[in-house]
């Protein structure tokens, strides 16, 4: 008898157990909205991937916060790279009540949904979104790891200028906020250095076929084309200035084109090795365990790694860093935390000025050889 009372006294110690421990454990929700389908939808995957990684290093952390005992989730969103769908995205993870978010991965997406982040509370940091109108509003719930468009048009310009010594330079813009903003900085910037802007034309993030505007280009025998956009475009115009005989002509761009997919894009033309672009951070090689970094993420996404992902990695664990000195998970809470930030991530030092900003962004330049990108400084 008193063997039986015995187990049934430490089966209830064992249900009341299990359920204190159910209580004390709390989900906490990262949203992340990007690109997963259309044509930038390497982008997206590499970022949402970068996510991913911090969320299942944190889980092996087991932190508590708050007295809790903190499961983090992933909440991954297809904003498509279209604004009207980026703000309905940021909807619905307001409405979801996520803990905060990183993205979006465009800067056409990311200026109109921190207003919904804002008026919902809820922080959100981008690690590829680079016009500088993002941060413009000073929404406290809005933070860029990356350098912005003033680093990256003012670095080509600069490199056109003193080191090629270019004195003609055409610019084409893919009309995005991303793609518009890069190309403006870098033709002020371009003209302060006393080149000559001899065309610009226009083109869309849908278009793949450019014969039309390479040709009037070419008649203007620019040493140059500065083309602000993605690689989706960048790479089909490659292949097309090979076509058109424009063999020598220099391709400058941003981060947009700064990828490893825009070779395949291009299709093997010899004009990949005249791409010079600019990127916020520096290269994987001079990032505190960058290449250590790297081995991981192909070991868990092969083939998969574009540009962004270290950045929306430690984009995450700024969040949850914030969220640790907070001793909460609450965005209302933690979210003064944010401008607070000194964080020794796999980028770069970690910390914002009043308007959300990256203090001290730094810029690499690459260029691309036998099919590889390499940095030239």
């Amino acid at each position: 008898m008193k063997t039986k009372i015995y187990f049934q006294i430490a089966a209830l110690i064992s249900i009341f157990s299990n359920a204190a421990n159910a209580q004390e454990t709390a989900t906490v929700k990262i949203g992340h909205a990007g690109p997963l389908s259309g044509p930038q939808a390497h982008y997206g995957r590499d970022n949402e991937n970068g996510v991913r990684m911090a969320i299942e290093d944190l889980n092996a952390q087991k932190l508590k916060i708050g007295g809790k005992n903190i499961k983090f989730e992933v909440i991954g969103e297809d904003d498509a790279g279209d604004p009207r769908q980026g703000t309905a995205v940021a909807q619905k993870l307001c409405d979801a009540k996520v803990n905060g978010v990183v993205g979006h991965q465009n800067s056409g997406t990311s200026i109109p949904a921190s207003k919904i982040y804002n008026d919902c509370g809820i922080p959100h940091i981008t690690g590829s979104a680079t016009n500088p109108n993002l941060t413009k509003p000073r929404y406290k719930t809005t933070y860029r790891i990356i350098a912005n468009d003033n680093s990256l048009g003012a670095a080509i310009a600069l490199y056109a200028a003193d080191t090629l010594n270019l004195k003609k330079v055409a610019i084409i813009d893919d009309r995005t906020a991303y793609g518009q903003g890069v190309a403006e900085v870098f033709k002020r910037r371009a003209i302060d250095k006393g080149i000559s802007i001899v065309d610009e034309q226009y083109t869309n993030d849908k278009t793949t076929d450019f014969m039309a505007v390479l040709t009037s280009i070419k008649g203007k025998s620019p040493d140059a084309i500065f083309f602000g956009g993605m690689d989706p475009q960048a790479g089909p115009m490659l292949r097309q200035m090979e076509q058109l005989g424009m063999a020598n002509v220099k391709f400058f761009g941003g981060d947009g084109i700064c990828t490893e997919e825009v070779v395949k894009l291009a299709g093997g033309a010899k004009t990949v090795e005249n791409v010079v672009c600019a990127e916020g951070g520096v290269s994987l090689a001079k990032m505190t365990g960058g290449e250590a970094w790297k081995k991981r993420y192909d070991a868990k996404f092969p083939g998969q790694f574009q540009i962004y992902s270290p950045y929306t990695y430690d984009a995450t664990m700024v969040l949850v860093d914030a969220m640790k000195r907070a001793n909460s998970t609450d965005p209302k809470v933690y979210i003064s935390e944010i401008s607070k930030t000194i964080y020794s991530g796999v980028t770069s030092a970690i910390s914002f000025d009043a308007n959300g900003e990256l203090k001290n962004p730094l810029t690499t330049l690459s260029t691309y050889k036998s099919g590889k990108k390499m940095p030239l400084n």
